[in-house]
């Protein structure tokens, strides 16, 4: 027997599922999750099969932690396939596509 396991005052969990959903781009949709005091910020990303960001994706003000949690992400360079995990640095950019389909977890450290 497992003793009980409290959370601590603070502590928040969100469904992916029950997450609002918006479509920044067609085939593209954006799932918030997290929204923190300093204005880091945590996401995941659905890409439908063939879809590609219209422009340059710039990482600004600050850097972007991207892990691929199903299918196979591609930043306009090269393919990432589920379980890779990227550090964009601030004012990096890419391109993001995806010819079979995936989704993200994005974390945004500053604001």
């Amino acid at each position: 027997m497992h003793p009980e396991i409290l959370a601590q005052e603070g502590y928040i969990s969100f469904s992916v599922k029950e997450s609002p959903v918006r479509e920044l781009f067609p085939g593209i949709r954006l799932r918030p999750l997290w929204t923190g005091s300093n204005g880091a910020h945590a996401n995941v990303l659905e890409m439908d099969a063939g879809t590609s960001w219209p422009h340059r994706d710039v990482h600004e003000p600050g850097s972007e932690e991207v892990y691929v949690v199903s299918g196979t992400f591609n930043d306009g360079a090269r393919d990432y396939p589920a379980g890779t995990f990227l550090h964009a640095p601030a004012g990096s950019w890419h391109v993001p596509n995806t010819s079979a389909g995936c989704t993200l977890f994005l974390f945004y450290p500053e604001g």
